[in-house]
């Protein structure tokens, strides 16, 4: 977690920094009860992107090399819409894997996404929380940030 950290004390805006680390510290607390989640992030050629394994991890994710093990897989690439990757990724989609089995498969948007950015980074840290433990966690950018890309 102390890349998170370390983007957050860069903010200069105390009242901002302060807002930032409550909002991860309450993910943190929550999920520290909970069982880690195998997932895999994706980019539309179907290959692992790792730009985000960092916030993964933080939000509770345990990242997968393997498609087949993971039980979340997140499409996400820098510079694309949500729209562009609801087109781009129903043939990319294996029924094997359990993430497509279990309607587990989310689309996020990179499009905006600046991974040094402290603002950008704890919403995508409450965006993979909410993906990852639904039900557990609700920020309200379902449908903004992230959609979850029903498979069946």
């Amino acid at each position: 977690m102390s890349f998170l950290n370390a983007v957050i004390n860069k903010v200069k805006d105390e009242a901002l920094r302060e807002q930032l680390q409550e909002r991860v510290d309450l993910i943190q607390h929550k999920i520290k009860f909970m069982d880690k989640v195998p997932v895999a992030c994706l980019d539309t050629n179907n290959q692992l992107n790792y730009g985000l394994e960092e916030v993964i991890l933080a939000a509770g994710g345990m990242y997968q090399d393997f498609i087949n093990t993971a039980k979340v897989v997140i499409y996400m690439e820098k510079g694309t819409t949500m729209l562009e990757l609801m087109g781009l990724v129903p043939p990319l989609l294996d029924n094997s894997w359990p993430a497509v089995e279990y309607n587990r498969v989310y689309l996020m948007n990179g499009q905006d996404l600046e991974m040094d950015d402290a603002e950008d980074l704890v919403t995508a840290l409450e965006d993979i929380a909410e993906m990852l433990y639904p039900g557990f966690f609700v920020f309200g950018n379902e449908g903004i940030d992230w959609l979850s890309f029903k498979t069946q």
